[in-house]
């Protein structure tokens, strides 16, 4: 099934505010060693606030993964933006520890209103069969802020530490500017109507008890391991650097881009041919053992273009993993989309509450242990997953 060109304006317009979004996140990403180092931080309080952004989007997600349904895509994305805004812009002004951590929850809290409605989103707009490629250009979209963001906060951070989050809630708030006026609604009247109707309350156990019994809860687990190890390497990256190199700002950020970047090209240009060629689970399999071995790569290397080299194969691994289980949920969720895609949320959360906390304290005994308690992680999630007998054309 083609999609109309219509379709394509909104398709563009949800991943173009997605690629903002994460634009902003990455914009911080350099200056988080001098910000630790300003505010007097150590690596378990950074690894916390990193979590408490996660643990507030775990807590929103099961019930953002019901409003998406009943609200309605657009509006939540609209709203998830301009929370996301406000908070970065709290950050910015911040000068206690506890104004960081509200400034984090908020938004988590914003992440978990945007995720849900963009995936479900795509999935509306998209055929079973064009699906990969629509989600292989959302992880894209996630990569490509990134890309962009890491780069644009060296240079935005010689304003000072403080502006790459102003410069980010300007970003998000244009986002959501546009999108109000503009971004169509992906559910008609009498969906949301019929949605409305059918509507159940939305309770955090209940919907986490809801998926443990699912046949969705094994990729929901690699959807937790690929959140952990990714939030373990990528949140602890810049400290780990910072501490073992001395590298600037700059540096971090242009390792980070040049590995982006090698990423972002993959799952646009080989992404749909690999799920054709292999299938989501056998792809699934592949890149989680790569990046277990690349990210326990990471302790043994000893150069700036060793770096380079091996943060290049994990984000490729990462990039590839991430879309792979993303459109493997979406093929087996069928009429359950909105469910799914708030656990999809869910159990990313918890990957990055863990994850960072972890490494914050790992990182603190010693700066190698992140990531070979990470790379063990995802050996295991590869002997589970490998053994699971599920597959995305299950019943539900």
């Amino acid at each position: 099934m083609r999609i109309v060109s219509k379709d394509k304006l909104s398709l563009g317009l949800v991943l173009f505010n997605l690629f903002i979004a994460y634009v902003g996140i990455g914009l911080v990403v350099p200056v988080m060693p001098s910000f630790a180092k300003e505010m007097g931080m150590g690596g378990d309080t950074v690894g916390f606030l990193i979590s408490a952004f996660a643990f507030a989007q775990l807590l929103s997600s099961p019930l953002t993964g019901v409003w998406v349904d009943t609200v309605g895509r657009k509006k939540m994305i609209v709203s998830g933006l301009f929370l996301f805004s406000f908070s970065e812009l709290l950050f910015g002004f911040g000068n206690q520890v506890w104004v960081l951590f509200l400034s984090r929850i908020l938004g988590g809290i914003s992440d978990a209103l945007i995720m849900p409605a963009v995936i479900t989103y795509l999935a509306d707009r998209t055929s079973i069969e064009n699906r990969a490629k629509v989600l292989g250009y959302q992880a894209a979209a996630i990569s490509g802020g990134f890309i962009i963001g890491p780069g644009l906060g060296g240079f935005i951070a010689e304003l000072g530490i403080r502006a790459p989050f102003f410069f980010a809630a300007g970003l998000a708030f244009a986002a959501a500017a546009v999108s109000l006026f503009v971004l169509e609604e992906s559910l008609s009247k009498e969906q949301l109507e019929k949605h409305r109707a059918e509507k159940r309350s939305a309770h955090f156990i209940r919907e986490i008890e809801k998926s443990i019994r699912s046949v969705y809860f094994v990729p929901f687990l690699i959807v937790f391991v690929l959140s952990f190890g990714l939030a373990a390497y990528e949140m602890m990256f810049s400290l780990f650097i910072d501490s073992k190199f001395g590298f600037t700002a700059k540096d971090i950020a242009i390792i980070i881009t040049v590995g982006s970047i090698f990423g972002v090209v993959v799952q646009i240009t080989l992404f749909e041919k690999l799920v054709d060629k292999f299938g989501e689970k056998t792809l699934i399999l592949i890149t989680l053992m790569t990046a277990a071995v690349f990210i326990l790569a990471t302790v043994f290397v000893s150069s700036y273009w060793g770096i380079m080299a091996v943060t290049c194969i994990v984000f490729f691994a990462c990039d590839i993993l991430r879309p792979a289980v993303t459109t493997f949920l979406s093929k087996m969720a069928g009429e359950n989309q909105g469910f799914v895609a708030g656990m999809n949320s869910t159990y990313t959360s918890l990957g990055i509450i863990v994850g960072p906390a972890v490494g914050g304290i790992l990182f603190d005994l010693n700066i190698h242990l992140p990531y070979t308690f990470a790379a063990l992680v995802l050996c295991a999630a590869f002997v589970m997953f490998r053994g699971w007998r599920g597959n995305a054309r299950m019943e539900n």
